[in-house]
């Protein structure tokens, strides 16, 4: 009895508009249905309550995506001070309230030499409710088990840190959620009291490396200021070459599923270097060739008919595959 062959989805990337309240696995599942494969993969996780451009590959794409998740990132996003949470965002507990007239004390100057020293290249800190794994576990499942988690500092790039706008406020506590009836599973462990007293949100707009945590920048401002901070709202614009102009929503992708084809993908992310048959059949053959000065950075090699034979990179004389997609 012979087996259906299984259905193949296009080769590709898609670039979506992450809405609020999906994690990252939850697009990628989205699009394995809507492709028709389970082959698809993303170039970089975005937060639940994060939204904007998630980059996810399809198909034979999925093997850019490995030169694509270390692209520069460009974010929208809005900064409290006034409080510090367990997760560095509003979606965690209260961890530590500023005192009394701390917040009223924090002068736009002052706001701005503190986004200014934050500027350039850092050592941060990844919030502990972070995808980094710790001795083979996710930090964030570490801290929802009760586990205290202290990471590592890395070293970041943060190019632009725009002040776009400052708000000032007073909150008025919510009024407390009734009691549960039985226990609640394991999650983020509850500390404090609900939020409220002044405020100042800060609308942001950041260029940053990968590995880059908005919500760390957040945090380590409100700490500099000796007020605390946490982040309310982030939206990410740009991956590397792709951004919102050309990101669709899951909605849109439902009603007409595409893919921008891996050659006119890698065309945009990736310089080009075009071959003639011979260089594209040994390139195929995994064999070097001369190099003609692109150097040592990814490089899209693309075959007389447009089609994307294989990334490449120069060192010294020769350019050698790094990913071959033909043959």
């Amino acid at each position: 009895m012979s087996r259906a062959p299984r259905s193949v989805g296009p080769d590709g990337i898609v670039v979506v508009d992450k809405p609020a309240g999906m994690t990252s696995h939850d697009v990628v599942s989205r699009v394995r249905r809507l492709a028709g494969t389970r082959k698809v993969g993303h170039a970089g996780t975005l937060d639940p309550m994060a939204t904007g451009v998630l980059v996810v590959g399809v198909e034979r794409a999925t093997r850019l995506l490995t030169y694509l998740v270390g692209a520069e990132k460009s974010y929208d996003a809005t900064i409290r001070l006034g409080a510090s949470t367990v997760t560095d965002d509003a979606e965690g507990a209260l961890l530590e309230q500023a005192p009394a007239g701390a917040v009223e004390a924090v002068t736009d100057e002052r706001v701005l030499a503190g986004i200014r020293d934050l500027t350039g290249t850092l050592d941060q800190v990844p919030s502990a409710v972070s995808a980094v794994k710790v001795d083979g576990r996710r930090a964030y499942a570490r801290v929802r088990a009760g586990e205290e988690v202290v990471l590592a500092s890395r070293s970041v790039t943060v190019s632009r840190f725009d002040l776009l706008a400052v708000r000032r406020s007073v909150l008025t506590p919510a009024p407390p959620a009734p009691a549960p009836a039985e226990p609640e599973p394991a999650a983020v462990p509850r500390v404090g009291e609900v939020q409220s007293g002044p405020v100042v949100d800060l609308d942001v707009s950041v260029d940053c490396s990968s590995g880059t945590y908005i919500r760390a920048l957040a945090r380590d401002l409100g700490a500099a200021l000796g007020v605390g901070g946490h982040l309310t709202a982030l939206r990410r614009t740009r991956v590397g070459p792709y951004g919102l102009d050309v990101a669709r929503t899951l909605e849109d992708l439902g009603d007409a599923f595409a893919v921008l084809p891996i050659a006119d993908a890698a065309r945009i992310a990736f310089p080009a270097r075009e071959l003639d048959e011979d260089e594209a059949r040994k390139l195929v053959h995994g064999q070097r060739l001369s190099a003609v000065g692109l150097g040592e950075e990814p490089t899209a090699a693309f075959a007389p008919d447009g089609s994307l034979v294989a990334i490449i990179s120069e060192t010294g004389p020769t350019a050698r595959p790094l990913l071959v997609l033909q043959g």
